[in-house]
């Protein structure tokens, strides 16, 4: 069967201010639709990517009709559902008899809300991992078949809403196929936010799936931490590094590694970087870390197997509400974290977030202070956002309150506020934490001596615009929210 995977029109300014999006935009790699494209593919079928990144929703929809898909697969998050909604209304008027499907982060934490809530153009949607069911979806349609059992979906059947049992976790990592890079149509578009990022092209890359941690705010498919090991699925060594080479063989320079620690178990990270400098593999990369579980001795190895970057997460500068995110780690080793990752030769970037629950104006003063204390190299100040399908959600109203707009929900929206702190203390709490750690004569010294290439001269020249309007414009983050998502190119 022809399929259609379509990621909803969206643009920059969706999320960002006009003035800072070329800063802060990040183009990754759709790396789970692609993981369900290869799987597709491997199953026989015809598969065409649209992503609204890159197209208009006009040209979607051209694009699809050229394509004539008999099923399209419609990617969402919390943000994206508004879009998605909307995509499908009009690809079912374009084309009556195609079988729309849902799928990703808010279908999987809405399941059956999705056909019930203005959801009435899609047929189905997939309640976990797409990889096993999107194919078997697919063959029962090919089949002439109703799609009664196949696990880990909820559909239309008539007027009657069928919700089928979830489907196991797939443990076995090592049996999926690797992603399908060759659905993008330019892999050179696909780049992180400027001065994230080394060389290009960027490629997008998991070596585990899920997480053994707990945190108030992240969403876990797995949500007991019954699979894998604490919840963490780990791939084997061998097989993360025949990924990296096919990468490579596919002429990308730099690996973004989005596992929510690269430091889940550390003698297999070890190894990883063993046998990545045992190859003789050149490229970048950067890698997610919890500070509690990695120490010099694995950041000295990730430098020497070419890591440039780590992010670890700092949330707060304040050990209480750290406790609240149940983050499980002490400011002390946040600070020896970061310390140990410099002394590597790595460079830092830290999370950080406002808005937790209990947190005062003074609490998150506090935060900025330890930012500019720690001294990494990138610090982001975020709101703290309740996804569905977290326990920061589940528990909103033991909290504070959330908006009912999903267009609130990426971390720059201020989706939530505590009882303690308004949303717009929030983004006066963003706006001041940017305006302090960029405008430090050390981290702009540091910047431009950093600069040696032209890329890295324009990456210089946007931040250096945004840092402009973070003091020119009063309340720069506190944007309005037009009645409609934004349509491009329309």
């Amino acid at each position: 069967m022809r399929c259609a995977l379509v990621i909803p029109a969206w643009s920059p300014e969706d999320i960002f201010s006009s003035r800072t999006a070329p800063a802060q935009v990040n183009y990754w790699q759709p790396l789970g639709t692609l993981y369900v494209g290869a799987c597709l593919l491997e199953a026989g079928h015809e598969v065409k990517l649209f992503n609204g990144a890159f197209l208009a929703h006009a040209q979607i929809l051209r694009r699809v009709a050229e394509f004539a898909p008999q099923v399209a697969g419609i990617y969402s998050t919390a943000f994206g559902w508004p879009g998605a909604l909307r995509t499908a209304a009009d690809l079912k008027r374009a084309h009556p008899g195609i079988f729309v499907c849902a799928g990703g982060p808010y279908p999987v934490a809405a399941g059956e809300h999705c056909l019930t809530e203005g959801g009435e153009a899609f047929d189905a949607v997939v309640t976990g991992e797409a990889e096993r069911t999107l194919p078997e979806v697919l063959a029962r349609l090919a089949a002439g078949g109703a799609l009664d059992g196949v696990e880990g979906v909820v559909f239309r059947a008539g007027e009657r809403i069928v919700k089928n049992p979830p489907r196991p976790l797939i443990e076995d990592l090592d049996a999926l196929p690797f992603p399908a890079r060759s659905l993008l149509e330019d892999a050179e578009r696909y780049l992180p936010p400027p001065a994230t990022y080394r060389r290009a092209p960027v490629a997008t890359m998991i070596t585990s799936r899920g997480c053994d941690r707990r945190c108030l705010f992240c969403f876990q498919i797995d949500r007991e931490r019954k699979a894998g090991r604490r919840g963490v699925r780990l791939r084997s060594v061998d097989n993360v590094l025949r990924e990296i080479e096919s990468c490579l063989a596919q002429g990308y320079r730099e690996i973004k590694f989005l596992d929510d620690s690269f430091a889940a178990d550390r003698g297999r990270a070890l190894r990883i970087c063993a046998q990545i400098r045992r190859r003789g593999l050149d490229f970048t990369w950067f890698a997610s870390v919890c500070a509690n579980q990695a120490d010099r001795g694995l950041f000295a190895a990730m430098r020497a197997a070419g890591c440039w970057a780590v992010l670890i997460g700092a949330e707060s500068g304040v050990q209480k509400h750290l406790n609240t995110l149940r983050k499980g780690c002490t400011l002390a080793q946040i600070r020896e974290a970061v310390a140990g990752a410099k002394a590597a030769g790595l460079q830092v970037s830290t999370p950080f977030v406002f808005g937790i629950p209990g947190e005062t104006y003074a609490d998150a003063l506090q935060s900025i202070e330890f930012a500019i204390e720690l001294d990494p190299d990138l610090a982001n100040f975020h709101c703290l956002t309740p996804f569905p399908g977290t326990d920061l959600h589940d528990r909103c109203a033991q909290y504070g309150e959330r908006s009912a707009d999903l267009r609130d929900y990426t971390y720059q929206g201020a989706a939530f506020a505590p009882r303690t702190l308004s949303r717009a203390q929030i983004q006066r709490l963003r706006q001041l934490a940017l305006r302090r750690f960029y405008s430090r004569p050390s981290f702009l010294w540091r910047r431009l001596r950093a600069v040696r290439s032209l890329r890295e001269l324009r990456s210089a020249a946007r931040g250096l615009q945004s840092l402009f309007w973070l003091w020119a414009a009063k309340d720069l983050l506190q944007r309005e929210r037009s009645p409609a998502p934004a349509a491009r190119g329309e």
